[in-house]
């Protein structure tokens, strides 16, 4: 029985040791994607944090057509060591080639969007407490969730002084993980046999 508890601890340590890691891999990219602002806090310690391990990749592999593909490689290749860890701790078992790319993937696009729900949900809590609240936090939320939020407010425009493309873009996001990011998964577990 004691070896199952210390099992648990071993993954929930794994979990949030590599996850903590993999958010801010993932920050670093978003925020280069959206051309965030290089000399807020946030991001400075995002690029902190993560170039012990992005500096090495940059001098193997450049980025091209302004992507961050050491940053992308480098998601990879965490995510896929997590998901190794934890496959050999709980099942000793180390998952087949296809099925770790594809749980990889999986895992990595659901990572974006729970980002992108906490983000617009943070954000609309702010606007409801607080309206028009300055710190770094706010304006790295407002550059990462406005390419994603723009095209909602085209398509439902504010209404009598309320902002409803946050909840649509919620639903979406929910409705992909459902539609997209589930039946990849179970792909991934079907192929990592």
């Amino acid at each position: 029985m004691g070896g199952g508890y210390f099992t648990q601890a071993g993954v929930f340590l794994i979990e949030i040791v590599f996850g903590l890691y993999i958010l801010a891999v993932l920050l670093r990219f978003l925020l280069a994607r959206v051309r965030a602002d290089f000399y807020n806090p946030l991001s400075q310690f995002i690029v902190k944090i993560t170039n012990p391990a992005i500096k090495p990749l940059r001098r193997l592999i450049p980025g091209y057509y302004g992507i961050d593909w050491p940053s992308i490689i480098l998601l990879l290749l965490v995510q896929a060591i997590e998901i190794i860890l934890i496959s050999w701790i709980t099942r000793n078992y180390i998952p087949a080639p296809m099925g770790l790319f594809v749980l990889t993937f999986a895992y990595l696009l659901k990572e974006i969007i729970y980002v992108y729900l906490f983000i617009i949900i943070i954000q609309v809590v702010i606007s409801w407490v607080n309206p028009g609240a300055y710190n770094p936090a706010t304006v790295i939320m407002y550059q990462l969730s406005e390419p994603i939020l723009k095209p909602a407010r085209r398509l439902l425009p504010p209404a009598g002084g309320f902002d409803f493309s946050p909840l649509v873009v919620l639903i979406l996001l929910q409705l992909s993980i459902i539609l997209l990011v589930s039946p990849i998964m179970d792909l991934g577990l079907r192929l990592s046999v």
